[in-house]
């Protein structure tokens, strides 16, 4: 990763920390990805060489950063979904700042209906990273959305563990390798066969 990505998630993430320390309701937070989170996910899409990952939860584009950057290295492209047009709009102007806009395409859509649309074994790496309740309204989509070896990594797995854990049956049920990893708020980790 070059300091130019690394100031820019740098700036973004203090500014989120002061942001949400100011918010009492949840959803007025930015919730922006934990470093040691983006580090992992940084590896991750490295290590399957995934070409193509998708990200549910944009947020103001943290994460997009960490998986655009580790893109660039495989020759892929991210897809990030966030219904938050506002969201959706810092996050461009992060990735543009941080010379990243080629490397990730942003869509303002429902991240469940996004899945919908996908073709089946399109995705080396799904992220989940938004309203974890609805997760399991999704299925199957995000294991029919997987290519064979695909990953599945949804965060705050350890911060929110029930709200998590019916995903986390799912994915015991169709998925394989499901391990729970302790970076950031807590990373759930599936493979498809």
């Amino acid at each position: 990763m070059d300091d130019a990505v690394r100031a820019v998630i740098d700036r973004v993430g203090d500014a989120a920390a002061r942001h949400d320390a100011a918010q009492e309701d949840r959803l007025d937070r930015w919730r922006v990805l934990e470093p040691d989170a983006g580090r992992f996910l940084w590896f991750l899409v490295q290590a399957v060489g995934a070409r193509t990952v998708v990200e549910v939860g944009t947020s103001r584009g943290v994460s997009t950063l960490w998986l655009a950057d580790a893109v660039r290295a495989t020759g892929g492209r991210v897809v990030s979904v966030d219904p938050d047009a506002e969201a959706q709009r810092a996050a461009a102007a992060n990735l543009a700042e941080a010379g990243l806009s080629g490397y990730a395409e942003l869509r303002p859509v429902d991240g469940g209906a996004a899945l919908a649309e996908l073709g089946d074994g399109e995705v080396d790496l799904l992220f989940l990273d938004a309203e974890r309740t609805e997760y399991p309204s999704w299925w199957p989509h995000p294991v029919r959305v997987l290519r064979a070896g695909g990953l599945l990594v949804a965060d705050n797995a350890l911060s929110h563990p029930g709200e998590i854990a019916p995903l986390e049956a799912l994915c015991r049920r169709d998925l394989t390798a499901v391990a729970t990893i302790a970076v950031g708020k807590g990373e759930l980790v599936a493979r498809r066969p």
